[in-house]
């Protein structure tokens, strides 16, 4: 599969795919789950402990400092991006601009901003975004130049 030129692999990261992510766990194997994420300013950022559900990705990413977010296309043609990141920021609450940012690349802005709202206000404070900086990129696609 040919790699993508870095413009190739922004624009790919860029659109609202649902990433995976992965985080090392030292009790058992890596902890992969998918998540919405938004990546812009050089940042990928991302949410959990929604509906005051404690999250075990919360810890372990507190834990390891560093993570890896995979998205896809499993269509043809077939194209994969991964950042590995660094840690950058816990925001505890986060802002409703920040949730936001990830919220409306998956649902109108007006329930995005509802739903950031809804859970910054939750009285549990589970509630926890992450921001993390690509600091490698695995990528490729199937297109035939």
């Amino acid at each position: 599969m040919p790699k993508m030129t870095e413009a190739e692999r922004d624009e790919f990261f860029g659109q609202p795919h649902v990433a995976v992510l992965g985080v090392a766990a030292a009790d058992r194997p890596p902890l992969t789950v998918p998540v919405f994420y938004a990546y812009r300013d050089g940042l990928v950022t991302f949410f959990t402990g929604t509906q005051g559900r404690t999250a075990r990705k919360t810890r372990l990413l507190e834990r390891a400092g560093a993570f890896s977010l995979n998205v896809q296309q499993a269509t043809y043609p077939y194209k994969y991006v991964t950042a590995e990141c660094v840690l950058e920021r816990v925001d505890r609450p986060p802002s409703v601009d920040d949730v936001c940012a990830v919220a409306s690349r998956y649902m109108p802005e007006d329930a995005a901003r509802a739903f950031a709202e809804a859970e910054i206000a939750h009285p549990a404070g589970t509630f926890v975004l992450f921001a993390g900086r690509p600091v490698r990129w695995l990528c490729s696609n199937s297109d035939d130049d």
